[in-house]
């Protein structure tokens, strides 16, 4: 390296203070996301530390490190929890599995199903559970509650016997990882929930970033995500190996798995919700319809209702034995905002992106 006071290079000049303070910087940030990751170890058992040394890692969104587990990526305690899952749960005939990849409105799935199934049991919209409590504890997620921290649940105790309705839950776990019982039972009905990926890209880097830990270096930039999201490394991802999963099974097995399009609900969420119903084994019936049961439930449900609620604007839900503000499950609910967001070079890059994963699936998006 020459001897001048400067390290020169094509674009510009650093003095040897920025450089010592870069520096710092850089090696400072590099050992809290070693400490990050000793803390997120600590909290794993001994099998599943061992399987995470075999396994590849990627630079994660909310974590140190994201981890390559049967094909797709998630954290560390994700891996544990599903593993759990995968070993312990047994499904019964009239279990319901609400299925999505990350920000594709699991909270608006599950606070929609709740309705239709319990509509009998909670007539009175006033006194709905849904007005006092956050749609995730009333369907819990199999690998961010019920086996998180490597957990066996008695599931008795979350749906008594004495409850005529169908046990309702929640994964992001993509089809293949499912539970095997979950996979080959006949009557055991999978909705899938699928949002476009621009807005799906969005609205999990505006949800990653109120998250990330302080303990973590810098803030997740934009470009930083995308590249990572375009390369599949993304939670729960590659996204199109997600949604292609559900799709071809819903193609495969449509009594067993209904494909629904957030685009599609937005737009018309009656006839969306008459199909839910049905699909489900709970069909609104003429005087319901005459009624106007299915707008009362939409109404219900709605992002613009959920987000006002008291419990939803200052409650907190527990994920992983942490406290989870229930408000940043909520930001717009719209279609269309990626494009306050992306330059034209990025539309393009995920327009081929999508073009090239989804041709000749039938697959396709509304991203308008």
């Amino acid at each position: 390296m020459p001897s001048s006071t400067t390290i020169t290079t094509t674009s510009m000049v650093i003095t040897p203070t920025q450089f010592t303070k870069h520096h710092q910087k850089f090696v400072a940030g590099a050992i809290a996301v070693e400490e990050k990751e000793e803390e997120e170890f600590k909290l794993l058992s001994q099998e599943c530390k061992e399987l995470l040394l075999s396994l590849p890692k990627e630079k994660g969104w909310r974590t140190p490190f994201l981890y390559q587990f049967e094909g797709f990526w998630c954290q560390p305690k994700q891996i544990q929890s599903i593993i759990s899952f995968q070993k312990h749960f047994k499904s019964k005939e009239s279990d319901v599995i609400l299925a999505t990849i990350p920000k594709s409105g699991s909270t608006w799935l599950k606070a929609l199903v709740f309705a239709i199934i319990n509509r009998k049991r909670y007539s009175n919209t006033q006194n709905h559970p849904l007005l006092t409590s956050n749609p995730h504890d009333l369907v819990p997620f199999l690998e961010y509650k019920l086996y998180a921290n490597n957990q066996v649940p008695d599931l008795s105790n979350v749906f008594p016997d004495d409850h005529d309705q169908p046990r309702t839950f929640a994964t992001h776990v993509p089809y293949p990882s499912l539970e095997e019982s979950i996979k080959n039972s006949e009557t055991v009905k999978i909705v899938y929930l699928c949002r476009n990926p621009f807005d799906t890209f969005i609205s999990s880097w505006e949800f990653i970033n109120k998250l990330r830990p302080e303990s973590l270096p810098d803030k997740f930039s934009l470009e930083d995500a995308f590249r990572m999201y375009c390369n599949g490394v993304v939670g729960f991802g590659p996204f199109w190996e997600h949604m292609l999963w559900y799709w071809n099974e819903s193609l495969k097995k449509p009594e067993k798995v209904l494909f629904l399009k957030y685009e599609d609900m937005k737009e018309d969420i009656v006839s969306n919700l008459r199909e839910l119903a049905s699909f489900l084994g709970f069909p609104f019936s003429v005087e319901e319809e005459r009624e106007n049961v299915i707008e009362e439930i939409a109404n219900l449900c709605s992002f613009e209702k959920l987000k006002e609620l008291e419990v939803n604007k200052s409650g907190k839900a527990m994920t992983f034995s942490k406290q989870f503000e229930n408000k940043h499950l909520f930001r717009k609910g719209i279609v269309g905002d990626w494009v306050n967001y992306l330059n034209p070079s990025m539309v393009n890059q995920l327009s081929q992106l999508m073009e090239e994963k989804f041709e000749g699936s039938g697959l396709s998006f509304k991203v308008l």
